[in-house]
This record gives structure tokens, sequence and C-alpha cells, in this order.
């Protein structure tokens, strides 16, 4: 959606190359090592910059030094949902649940040291519940596996779940940001549905390599903010349930140093 928009703003067009796996590393470390010309760019969440690097013992790039934050894209959440056969319509129900059946569920996941991952792990942590992580190369895998009750329940970004959601093929119980979702209002947060003081909120952005030049970096972040602000990007936003951020680079290098200490202590 990004992309659609962008190309309009930048007269150029604009190609995907989806490159995932390995937490992160491969697409992250693909950009690190390209020329910092403008032309090449990570569109990564707060997986790739924030959490990832605590998770792998020995990355093969420096997010503060090999990275040029460019702008903040979105702020939203991740959505905890279950398998549609499994007979949980809550949150509390949930916990009480695996507390009565310790090791029995399965928390789906796109990945190892995915927001995800590590947002199953913090609820556990904070519920005092026992529940198997299973990780995938991917989020639509797992997405899969859970609409079919080959896993139990997976906390997944809306940018890929909600359709899901909408249709009913798996059953939504809660979001994990600090407050609820503009698009799923009646959905409560994890906090105030059965586990007080959950946290754990998510977010995209776009980076280039490091020693990009400043009139670049400007011209960029200048046509982000603007595509995001367009009427197409605020509909499909508003449909998923995540909110355009925007901002200057220097407010998501911020961001990006505030989330890594946060999920570090994690």
């Amino acid at each position: 959606m990004l992309a659609q928009e962008l190309s309009k703003e930048l007269g150029q067009s604009i190609f995907i190359e989806n490159r995932p796996g390995g937490a992160f590393v491969i697409g992250n470390d693909a950009v690190a090592k390209a020329q910092p010309d403008g032309y090449t760019l990570l569109f990564g969440s707060i997986g790739a910059f924030a959490i990832a690097p605590h998770m792998v013992a020995k990355l093969p790039y420096d997010v503060e030094r090999d990275f040029q934050p460019i702008a903040q894209v979105t702020t939203g959440h991740l959505l905890l949902a279950v398998a549609p056969s499994l007979p949980i319509h809550s949150v509390a129900e949930l916990v009480e649940h695996a507390k009565k059946n310790p090791g029995k569920l399965s928390n789906a996941s796109s990945g190892s040291g995915s927001p995800g991952h590590v947002s199953g792990e913090l609820f556990k942590f904070m519920s005092g519940t026992e529940i198997v992580h299973v990780p995938y190369k991917g989020g639509t895998a797992a997405i899969t596996d859970l609409i079919a009750g080959r896993v139990d329940l997976m906390f997944e970004s809306l940018t890929s779940i909600a359709p899901h959601a909408r249709q009913k093929a798996i059953r939504a119980l809660g979001v994990s940001g600090p407050k609820r979702s503009a698009g799923f209002p009646d959905l409560p947060t994890i906090a105030e549905a059965g586990v007080p003081g959950y946290e754990a909120p998510i977010w995209f952005g776009v980076m280039a390599p490091a020693g990009t030049p400043r009139p670049i970096v400007d011209k960029l972040n200048a046509a982000i903010n603007r595509a995001i602000c367009s009427d197409f990007f605020k509909a499909r936003y508003e449909q998923i349930g995540d909110e355009p951020a925007g901002g200057t680079p220097e407010e998501f290098a911020i961001l990006i140093k505030q989330e890594s200490a946060k999920w570090a202590t994690s």
C-alpha cells in the first residue's frame, strides 16, 4: 500500500522484494549492504529494528550504525486470536484454559524473534501460563494452520490477520496496544480483558542504508509523510485497524532506540 502511494509521490516505479526468514536478518542485511543512493530501502517492523537485535546472537549489521531511519509509517496492534475450533471466547477463558492444561496449547508465530513470538512470551510471563511456541517461516502459513486448527492461538499484526478476523475465519480475543483499535472498537485490549498491565504495540517504518545523503533522506521522508496522508492509505488502514504515523527521521530514530531498550529488558 505504501509503495503504491509512494510511487505517485516520487514519479518512480517501486518494486517490492520480499526476503523473509532469519528473524528479519536476511532482508535487513541486504539493505544494510546496499548502495546508499536512496534506491534500495527497507520496510520493516518493530521486530526487525527493536526485537531481533536482542534475539540473534551475532547479527551481520548494527541497527544504529548501518541504517538511516527515514520515517515511521504506521503504529498499531497485534491481534490475539484463537482457532475457531477451540472453545475459548475471551482472554480470561484462554488464561484459565492454559492454566488447567499447561503445555497443551500451541502459539504460532511468523518466526522466532518476531513480534508475535516475544509478545506471546510476554503474555505467558504476565499471565502465569505455559504455552508451546511454534515458529513458522512467515505469517501466512501460521495463519493458515490457525484457521485449520492445527495450532491453537497466535499474536499477529492486524495488517496480516484483520481480514481473517472480519470473516470470522479465526476468533479474535483482544488487541495488544494500550488502547482499543479504531478498526475493531468492540474488541478489548488484552490488558482490560484479563492480563492487567499487558502492552505490546507494534509499528512499521522505512530505513535506508547508512550514509544516504541528507537531501535524499529529506526527499523520501517528505514523500512518505504525504503518501500516508492520502485518502487511499487512510481508508485502507482504517479497515485494517492500525493508524498512519509519520514524523521526522530523528523522531523515528528515537522511537527505535526507546523500543529497543524496552524489549531488551523484556
